[in-house]
C-alpha cells in the first residue's frame, strides 16, 4: 500500500510548464474565431421539453445535442462545408465554413415528407457516401426516433440547399396515414461509420443512450428510467450494428442496410456517449471502441467476414499497481468519447477517452490509451487473446484532468508533425452551483437510481461545471502536454460539445469548429498554417459517372526524411457529436521540402486486401483506389 501511494504521490508531483514555457509553447499556434451563419429565424431555446417524470431534471436531460462535422458536400474538393445540431432550435443546419465566400445560404435539413413528431430532437450529423455514388450525403441521428439519411440527388446543381438530398429511412419503418412519427424510440447519443465486415462499403454503428422511450414527450408514459448504477450501468438503449446491403443513385437514390447482432448482448447496453474505431492489428477491419457513460467501456477486436460483422471483447490486464479503473474495459468512469490517432508519433493508433474530470468534483481522469504492441503481428496475437495492447498514460503526460470532458480530436495545428488534442469540456451552465447535490447522487445506493424521481433537481438556473473552456493540448518538449487555450485566447466558458476538424480554406493548415451546448458555435481559423509543409491525402473508390467515394478504412503510413514514421486513417466519423473531414493529413515539420514516403493501405469493393508505397511531394494529393493507387490530380 505505501508502494501505491507514493507512486501516485509521484505522479501528483510532476512538473507543470511555467507560464513563460506555455507562452513559447502557445507562439506557435494562431486561431481567428469566426461567428458561423445560421438560416434567419430560429428559435433560441435553453431547455428542452421532457417527460414528466424527468421535468425536476430537465437541465441534465438538456445536456446533450450539440454536434457539428466538416467535409465537402457540394464536390468542390474542400472540406469547407458544415452540418451542425444548434440545441437551440433542435434543427440539423447546413451552412459554409465562414473562411470563405458565402456559397450559398445556411438552411435546415427536414425530414419531411417521412413522418416525425414533436417529442424528437436531433444529437448530430454525420457526412459519407452512403450509397457510393460518389456525392456526399448526411446522415441525422435524434432522441425520440432512428436516423435519417439524407441521400445526395444526382441532378443537383449549385448551390446546396434542402432539395439538394433526399431523406431516407435508414431502417423500415411502419406506415403513417397522418404523418405522425410511429416508429421506434430510438435515443441515439453515438455514431460510428467504418467499413466494418470488409467489403469496401459503409457500415453504421448506431449507440442509443436512454431505453427506447419517450424522454421528451411531455405527454409521455411514466415508464422511463434513468441509469442502475453510476459505475456499471448496463440497462441503456442498446448497441445497434448495421451491415450495408445495397444501395441506387440518381434523382431517387436509395440505400438498405440490415441489423446484425455483432455485438455479444452482454456487452451491448451500455450509456454510450462515443464510439470510434480504427484498425490496430492490420487486418483493415477496424476495431470498436465505446466510451459508455457510468461505467466500463467496451474495447472489441473486429473479427468479421464478409457479409457478417462481429466483434469479440478484448480486455486489459491489471498489474500490481495499476488501479482497475485504469484497465482497458474495468474503468467505472463516465465515458464521454473516443478518438483514435497516433498520439505518440509512433505509426499505431493510441486512443483518447474523455471521462468527468472536475476538481472537487468527481475528479476521475481522462484516458490516453497508448499503444504498446511490438508490432502489428504482436497486436493480432494479443487481440485474438482477448487481450487489450494499452496502457494508460494521461497522468504521465499531464492530460488527465481537465473538467467535464466531452469530445476531442487529434490534429497537427502548426504542420510540425506532432499532434495536439482539442477537447471541449461543461455540463450544465447556471447561477447556482449544485455539485454538492451531484457529490451526494454519487454516494447513493444504486438500488436508488433507476427511478428519476430519486435524483437530485437539475432545472434551469443550476450550474454543474458550467464554465469551462474547450482544452486546447500541446506537446512540451518534454514529451509531456499542457493545456494552453487560455494563451491562445480561448476562455468562453460556454459549454462545449462537439469538435470538427478539417482544411477549410485548402491552405495546408487544419481549422476547427466547436458546438456549444446552448449557444452559438464557433470557428477557429488557422492563422499559422505553415509554408506548405504537409501531406494532404484524399483517398477514394470508384464511385458512378466517374466520381470517387470515400475509401472507408482506408490507412496511410508515411515516412518523412527526418526518419519519422506516422499513421492516419480515413476516418467515417468517430467521436460524441463532432466528426472531422475524410482528408487524411500529415503536418511534416522541417521535412516539408522533401519527397515523402506513403504506404497505402486499402480494400477494395470487393475485399482485396492492397497495400502500396507511393512517393510524394509536399501538399494536396487524391488517389484513387482500384487494385493499384494512382494519383489523380494534385492540389
Amino acid at each position: 500500500m505505501l508502494v501505491l501511494v507514493a507512486a501516485f504521490f509521484v505522479v501528483a508531483r510532476l512538473p507543470s510548464a511555467s507560464a513563460e514555457e506555455r507562452q513559447t509553447l502557445a507562439s506557435r499556434f494562431g486561431f481567428t474565431e469566426l461567428p458561423i451563419a445560421l438560416p434567419p429565424g430560429l428559435p433560441e431555446r435553453t431547455v428542452r421539453t421532457v417527460n414528466p417524470e424527468y421535468e425536476h431534471i430537465r437541465a441534465w436531460v438538456s445536456s446533450v445535442g450539440a454536434a457539428v462535422a466538416a467535409n465537402d458536400l457540394d464536390g468542390d474538393m474542400i472540406a469547407n462545408d458544415l452540418c451542425l445540431v444548434d440545441s437551440r432550435s433542435d434543427s440539423v443546419i447546413v451552412t459554409p465554413s465562414p473562411d470563405g465566400p458565402a456559397r450559398y445560404a445556411p438552411f435546415v435539413l427536414d425530414p419531411a415528407p417521412l413522418p416525425t413528431h414533436k417529442a424528437m430532437a436531433p444529437m448530430g450529423c454525420v457526412p459519407g457516401d452512403f450509397n457510393g455514388d460518389g456525392r456526399t450525403d448526411l446522415l441525422a441521428y435524434y432522441w425520440g426516433r432512428t436516423p435519417v439519411v439524407f441521400l445526395h440527388r444526382a441532378s443537383a446543381t449549385a448551390p446546396l440547399a434542402m432539395g439538394t438530398f433526399q431523406p431516407t429511412e435508414l431502417i423500415g419503418q411502419p406506415s403513417s396515414s397522418s404523418g405522425e412519427y410511429q416508429g421506434k424510440l430510438w435515443n441515439t447519443n453515438a455514431v460510428a461509420v467504418a467499413d466494418f465486415d470488409g467489403d469496401g462499403r459503409p457500415d453504421i454503428g448506431v449507440f442509443n443512450y436512454f431505453p427506447d422511450s419517450q424522454v421528451l414527450d411531455p405527454a409521455g408514459q411514466p415508464n422511463v428510467e434513468m441509469n442502475h448504477s453510476l459505475s456499471r450501468a448496463e440497462n441503456a438503449g442498446g448497441a445497434h450494428v448495421l451491415r450495408w446491403t445495397g444501395a441506387t443513385g440518381g434523382d431517387n437514390p436509395s440505400v438498405t442496410y440490415e441489423e446484425q447482432t455483432a455485438i455479444p448482448p452482454q456487452y451491448a447496453t451500455g450509456w454510450t456517449l462515443g464510439a470510434g474505431s480504427a484498425d490496430i492489428d492490420g487486418d483493415l477491419l477496424p476495431e470498436l471502441y465505446l466510451a459508455n457513460d457510468f461505467g466500463r467501456d467496451r474495447f472489441f477486436h473486429n473479427v468479421s467476414t464478409p457479409g457478417k460483422i462481429r466483434f469479440a471483447l478484448v480486455e486489459g490486464r491489471r498489474g500490481a499497481l495499476t488501479p482497475k479503473s485504469m484497465v482497458v474495459g474495468h474503468d467505472s468512469f463516465k465515458g464521454m468519447s473516443i478518438e483514435f490517432g497516433d498520439l505518440g508519433g509512433t505509426g499505431k493508433f493510441d486512443m483518447f477517452v474523455s471521462n468527468i474530470t472536475t476538481s472537487w468534483g468527481l475528479e476521475e481522469s481522462n484516458f490516453v490509451w497508448r499503444n504498446n504492441s511490438s508490432s502489428l503481428a504482436d497486436a493480432r496475437k494479443r487481440l485474438s487473446e482477448g487481450k487489450a495492447v494499452f496502457d494508460n498514460k494521461a497522468a504521465e503526460l499531464n492530460m488527465a484532468w481537465v473538467g467535464w470532458g466531452w469530445d476531442a480530436k487529434m490534429a497537427d495545428f502548426d504542420n510540425s508533425g506532432e499532434m495536439t488534442v482539442v477537447q471541449t469540456t461543461g455540463f450544465v451552465k447556471g447561477k447556482i452551483n449544485r455539485w454538492s447535490w451531484l457529490q451526494e447522487l454519487a454516494m447513493s445506493n444504486d438500488l436508488m437510481l433507476r427511478n428519476p424521481a430519486m435524483w437530485p433537481k437539475a432545472e434551469p438556473g443550476d450550474d454543474i461545471s458550467g464554465s469551462e473552456p474547450f482544452a486546447f493540448w500541446a506537446r512540451e518538449k518534454n514529451g509531456r502536454y499542457a493545456n494552453i487555450s487560455a494563451e491562445l485566447g480561448m476562455t468562453d466558458g460556454t459549454p462545449s460539445r462537439g469538435v470538427a476538424v478539417a482544411d477549410t480554406n485548402g491552405d495546408g493548415g487544419q481549422d476547427f469548429a466547436v458546438a456549444r451546448q446552448w449557444s452559438a458555435p464557433s470557428y477557429y481559423r488557422n492563422d499559422k498554417p505553415g509554408s506548405g509543409n504537409f501531406l494532404g491525402l484524399r483517398l477514394c473508390r470508384p464511385g458512378e459517372d466517374g466520381r470517387g467515394t470515400p475509401a472507408y478504412g482506408a490507412q496511410v503510413r508515411v515516412k518523412t526524411a527526418d526518419g519519422r514514421t506516422r499513421v492516419a486513417q480515413l476516418d467515417g466519423g468517430s467521436g460524441h457529436s463532432g466528426k472531422r473531414s475524410f482528408d487524411v493529413f500529415f503536418g511534416l515539420g522541417d521535412a516539408g521540402d522533401k519527397p515523402v514516403s506513403a504506404e497505402i493501405a486499402w480494400r477494395d469493393l470487393n475485399g482485396g486486401v492492397h497495400r502500396q508505397t507511393l512517393d510524394l511531394a509536399a501538399g494536396w494529393h487524391t488517389i484513387m483506389l482500384t487494385d493499384k493507387a494512382q494519383e489523380m490530380n494534385a492540389k
